[in-house]
């Protein structure tokens, strides 16, 4: 099959490296190309045997099976600058965490040309499961894409024929886990500030023992640190789409700004340089809360 990624993040590769193993032609296309930033990227796609593209429609071009994993806010962008080289039906499956009006408005410029879309929900994190990551699918086209995924090592299923009904589903969650991703930050490091983060975490295993809380809380960090920016991006696409339900994000907004506020120190390097064994570490999540202790005024921006 011919499959172009459009997108050559963290999910774009695993996904490169899943389906090239199975002996697909994949062409990619990122934004970071043509960037100071690119090497990481050009140097995977060599070694997995994936031709990058000089643009999105060329990467588009011809392919069967268009996979969209940009940020959140690029979601309704990239089916823009895709939509010009997308075959008649070719399918869209886009990964984005985007709100249900934003995957609406996406699939009604893919759906103009031809093509097909079919929103995809990735309902947890991808390292663990690459390929296999949990994944709901929606639209009238997801039913006839769902054959197709599943030879190629996606678990996917069908949530509805009606968009924005996946999208929602993951959303939903992410105002849960996204949040506590967030709260767990703010709760544990003023907590080693206090000198009360071993009371603190045995109350909690208390309260909740199926949740094994130091080691979730090290995982928190990690991830926060690493994607951040990412995750705040993706969060203020969960927000909309409370507001889309009538309701005012509280709880969402302060998750993004917490998100982002933590991707902006690990952007300056309070975490260690990018790359290296000792970022982020995820077994020590008390070395990370006291670097933001000691980086001084921690509530500015929030």
């Amino acid at each position: 099959m011919r499959i172009a990624l459009i997108g050559y993040g963290e999910v774009g590769r695993i996904l490169a490296e899943d389906l090239r193993a199975q002996g697909h032609a994949l062409c990619a296309f990122d934004l970071e190309l043509g960037s100071a930033g690119e090497a990481p990227l050009v140097q995977h796609a060599q070694a997995q045997g994936v031709r990058l593209s000089a643009s999105h429609a060329d990467a588009v071009h011809k392919a069967e099976l268009v996979v969209s994993a940009v940020t959140a806010s690029q979601a309704v962008p990239v089916a823009e600058a895709c939509a010009p080289g997308l075959a008649r039906g070719a399918f869209f499956l886009d990964l984005n965490s985007a709100s249900p009006g934003a995957k609406q408005r996406a699939a009604g410029i893919v759906n103009a040309g031809g093509a097909r879309y079919v929103e995809g929900a990735v309902m947890t994190s991808v390292p663990p499961y690459r390929i296999k990551v949990p994944l709901l699918l929606g639209g009238p086209d997801a039913a006839a894409l769902l054959p197709l995924l599943q030879p190629l090592g996606f678990a996917a299923r069908v949530a509805d024929e009606r968009l924005g009904v996946a999208s929602a589903t993951k959303m939903c969650r992410s105002v849960m886990i996204k949040g506590l991703e967030a709260m767990v930050i703010e709760s544990f490091t003023a907590a080693r500030h206090y000198g009360v983060e071993d009371a603190l975490i045995a109350s909690l295993q208390e309260t909740f023992p199926g949740i094994a809380w130091e080691q979730q809380g090290a995982y928190f960090f990690q991830r926060v640190i690493e994607h951040g920016r990412r995750r705040a991006e993706e969060v203020r696409e969960v927000a909309e789409t409370v507001r889309e339900a009538g309701l005012e994000p509280w709880s969402a907004a302060g998750t993004a700004q917490r998100q982002a506020w933590v991707a902006d120190l690990a952007d300056a390097g309070l975490f260690g340089r990018r790359g290296t064994p000792e970022f982020a570490r995820s077994e020590d999540w008390r070395r990370e809360a006291d670097r933001i202790l000691a980086h001084g005024p921690r509530n500015k921006d929030c």
